[in-house]
């Protein structure tokens, strides 16, 4: 290839995102200089938290600059080195962004093993959204067994992981998620006890009726519908990790319900972004790997080819068009 193709943020949006707030470039093909490294990228992770990144309000990160090669994970191969810890032919994954060649220097790259595992589980179930799942359970809700945890966006990237190790601790585990196929995956494939579907017309009674002892703990990553019916039914001091409110993300944001139902039963409530805590991430990320290499945790994965269809994976995926971890293959 004679020239690195990239998707950059060519607008920003002020209501919802479409393919047409990015453009298609080309730039000069990048060169290792001392210390650095150039990956021939195979598949970029799509996830929701980029929508955050695409408005310049204050936030956790940075936005995303216009103009710049959108930010974002991903795993390939390192064709070329000046970096003594990284050699050619070596697996890694970092923060590569949407382009078909990426440089580093070593900061936020590592080195992975594709051998038991493979490569695009590194941007998904044992990568940023398995340690998230991880670090919401054991560090926010900490499940007893025999108590009763509520996952939204089951059938995700996270959730999905949030109620496998939830079971493995003993807890009965319900799951949140949109539609019939979805709520037949997590429940029959992943083995949560229920899900309900928060589309059917029902969807109040249908929660009433799966929780008959209330919600010890609540996995939150959607807000909405589902976060209202869910705090209605929660036990004294239970705990509740919030880890995304996608529902809100281009629409208005979830209202609260008298907020004395957080005082009168002793309600643990946490906001959380996995990347403040990578010191866990080592514990987290070998836990997970075992459980995938020994076919244990199960997962799934919605894959768009090639680089252009980026934009509107993104688009599709905070519209709940995925099913599973959003990738883009480019290899």
């Amino acid at each position: 290839m004679a020239v690195n193709k990239q998707i950059v943020l060519d607008s920003r949006p002020t209501d919802k995102v479409s393919a047409s707030h990015f453009r298609a470039v080309e730039a000069p093909m990048p060169k290792a200089g001392e210390g650095e490294f150039v990956v021939r990228q195979h598949y970029l992770s799509l996830d929701p938290y980029m929508r955050g990144r695409l408005s310049d309000a204050k936030s956790y990160a940075k936005p995303q600059e216009v103009g710049a090669v959108m930010g974002g994970g991903s795993v390939g191969e390192i064709v070329e080195s000046k970096n003594p810890k990284f050699k050619v032919g070596d697996h890694v994954v970092g923060p590569g962004g949407w382009q078909m060649f990426a440089k580093g220097d070593g900061l936020g790259w590592n080195v992975v093993d594709a051998s038991h595992i493979p490569l695009q589980a590194y941007v998904g179930v044992v990568g940023m959204p398995g340690a998230t799942a991880w670090y919401g359970l054991n560090e926010i809700i900490k499940p007893k067994a025999g108590e009763t945890v509520v996952v939204s966006a089951a059938s995700g990237a996270v959730g999905g992981v949030v109620g496998q190790l939830a079971k493995l601790k003993g807890a009965k585990v319900v799951g949140i998620a949109g539609g019939k196929e979805k709520c037949g995956y997590v429940q029959g494939e992943l083995g949560f006890d229920a899900c309900v579907d928060h589309r059917s017309a029902n969807f109040g009674d249908e929660m009433k009726a799966a929780l008959p002892n209330g919600v010890d703990g609540l996995f939150e990553n959607v807000g909405g519908e589902p976060f209202l019916q869910t705090l209605k039914r929660l036990n004294d001091f239970a705990r509740i990790a919030i880890c995304g409110l996608i529902a809100s993300y281009e629409a208005a944001p979830t209202a609260l319900p008298d907020m004395r139902i957080f005082l009168v039963r002793r309600i643990k409530i946490e906001g959380f972004i996995v990347s403040d805590h990578l010191n866990l991430w080592p514990k987290a990320l070998g836990e997970i790997g075992g459980l995938v290499a020994s076919g244990k945790l199960k997962y799934r994965e919605t894959v768009r080819e090639g680089l252009e269809a980026a934009p509107q994976g993104l688009v599709d995926l905070l519209s709940g068009g995925n099913f599973g971890k959003m990738l883009v293959k480019l290899v």
